[in-house]
């Protein structure tokens, strides 16, 4: 079985996330949480899905969406994955170093 490893940078976003949503609704903070933690259950059982970041370009570098959301991956080994970061789909993905 796949470990998944999330990395600080995954985890503030899920956290920075969350605080934004949350001015709004904390309902809705804790839901979008759970469907982005839920979405990447899918490396248990296929650990290429997504498509290859397209500003990264480097095979092993994917990514799945979640509603407004990109959860960039690596996938370090057959048996590890680690998300990389959680980002808003309207942002500039270059102005980031997730790398």
């Amino acid at each position: 079985m796949v470990q998944i490893n999330w990395t600080r940078q995954s985890i503030e976003d899920l956290r920075y996330i969350f605080e934004y949503i949350s001015k709004d609704s904390e309902k809705y903070a804790k839901l979008q949480i759970i469907k982005i933690r839920n979405r990447v259950k899918i490396f248990y059982t296929h650990s290429y899905s997504g498509k290859i970041v397209p500003e990264i370009k480097i095979e092993n570098i994917r990514e799945l969406v979640e509603g407004n959301y990109r959860i960039i991956y690596k996938k370090v080994s057959e048996k590890r994955i680690d998300i990389l970061t959680i980002h808003h789909t309207s942002r500039d993905l270059t102005r980031r170093n997730i790398l």
